[in-house]
């Protein structure tokens, strides 16, 4: 069947105690809300609508690509009120999901699963046994074991507040009885809402089927309300990706201590140590070695490479059998070729360093197209900015520079030329000479040393 999604992001969420609308908060470096978006949009046959109330502009904005139909809910008066406002935009045919922006670890399987069992007189409810089930609408069912009802806690009796079975809001109805179901909504409680959980009693009444099925864990279906518990499902959220990583090969030397916040491909025997961050979309190939504390975000790392720790590597590209660090930053745009070396405390941006070269200490290479088998001395920086614009160095291949030089752009150094020591270049080298460009040493006999005065 069809499905309409509709994900309710309208809640004020004031227990965050943050200007930015709670669904916006992140887990594993994505808000809350696009993650629901994005497991959403896995399912096929579907049409995306999202309700937005307190805050609704910042959520709009945020997720303008999911090209999702934007429904506004301005003084939200339940979940019900919700869907009765997206209900002029349902397809005549096929089901509703209904899905919630503060609970971002529903996962795509377990909506298959409620979607497979979905028809035209079908409606299948998402619910978990919980040991405290304090706070949750209790699923009754009947001496038969069919679905009656779902009691919220506040209108519970006794023996119903025992009941372990509860709602997780997630729920998929047939259209053809939805749209009747939510005009005969009342707000008859004690929260003086529109409950979306009153449509159970009437999918009963009415004879239509009521199916429910489980998720995977607890975390899958937790709601987020304040910091504590944003902060508990990002470690679960970490957890999860941890063991999904040492499963398809990668060796974490503590699995506790790492954090991904995007995606992460790895290859066969990639080892990652302590207290390293990976944000956007990272791929380390095969036999990878990652350092301690380490950062990486959106780059690629080529196969056998290793990454000394304390090393941010940000939008780049690293071939094979490459060596950097320990506390080297490669800025975006660097692109480094097979086995070339970058060493602690090396700085480089928007540079193309060739295959077997070495900047190995205290450098910085910027704005630079440098060829195979350079060897930079320690303290050698380019000068690419003239406090106005950036300017291109080009080094050819097989080039040796000495330590504590300076080169400043624009400027060539051809293939094979030695620049000595302690130099400043301004101009152009040719193959295989040898430039120097420095003060000429004095020395003083008897030279005075100043004292104390």
């Amino acid at each position: 069947m069809t499905q309409d999604i509709v994900i309710l992001a309208a809640g004020k969420g004031s227990r965050m105690k943050s200007a930015l609308s709670k669904v916006l908060h992140k887990v594993g470096g994505v808000a809350m809300v696009r993650r629901v978006l994005a497991t959403a949009n896995t399912l096929a046959d579907s049409k995306l609508h999202l309700v937005v109330g307190h805050q609704g502009e910042q959520v709009e904005a945020n997720c303008q690509d999911f090209s999702a139909n934007i429904v506004w809910q301005n003084d939200p008066q339940g979940t019900g009120d919700a869907l009765r406002r997206v209900a002029p935009f349902l397809q005549a045919d096929g089901a509703t999901l209904t899905l919630y922006g503060d609970v971002p670890l529903i996962r795509a399987s377990t909506l298959e699963k409620m979607t497979s069992l979905s028809t035209s007189n079908t409606l299948v409810l998402l619910t978990i046994s919980l040991d405290n089930p304090i706070g949750y609408g209790r699923i009754v069912r009947s001496d038969q074991g069919k679905v009656t009802a779902i009691v919220e806690q506040k209108d519970a009796s006794e023996s119903q507040l025992a009941i372990k079975e509860v709602n997780t809001g997630i729920l998929l109805a047939p259209n053809n009885h939805l749209q009747g179901w939510l005009a005969a909504l009342t707000n008859n409680n004690a929260q003086g809402e529109y409950y979306l959980t009153d449509i159970i009693a009437m999918a009963a009444r009415d004879g239509v089927d009521i199916v429910t099925v489980n998720p995977e864990n607890e975390a899958e279906v937790a709601g987020v309300n304040d910091r504590v518990q944003l902060a508990a499902l990002e470690r679960e959220l970490q957890s999860q990706q941890a063991i999904s990583l040492m499963q398809n090969g990668a060796t974490l030397l503590d699995p506790s201590r790492i954090d991904i916040r995007g995606e992460l491909i790895t290859g066969q025997d990639v080892i990652i140590d302590v207290n390293c961050i990976f944000e956007g979309k990272v791929v380390l190939g095969t036999g990878v070695e990652v350092g301690a504390n380490c950062h990486l975000k959106n780059c690629t790392i080529g196969d056998n490479t290793i990454i000394k720790s304390n090393t941010l590597i940000e939008e780049s590209e690293v071939g094979e059998d490459c060596d950097i660090g320990p506390f080297a930053r490669l800025r975006p745009g660097t692109q480094l070729a097979n086995k070339a070396k970058i060493g602690n405390f090396v700085e480089t941006k928007k540079a193309r360093i060739g295959e077997g070269s070495k900047v190995n200490h205290l450098s910085y290479i910027g704005d630079t197209e440098m060829g195979a088998n350079v060897n930079v001395g320690a303290g050698t920086i380019t000068c690419n900015y003239d406090g106005v614009n950036k300017h291109l160095t080009q080094v050819a291949d097989n080039v040796f520079i000495g330590s504590n030089t300076s080169l400043v752009a624009p400027v060539q150094v051809a293939e094979g030329a030695t620049i000595a020591a302690g130099s400043t270049i301004t101009k152009q080298v040719g193959e295989k000479q040898l430039a120097f460009a420095r003060a000429r040493q004095t020395n003083k006999d008897n030279w005075p040393r100043p004292t104390k005065k």
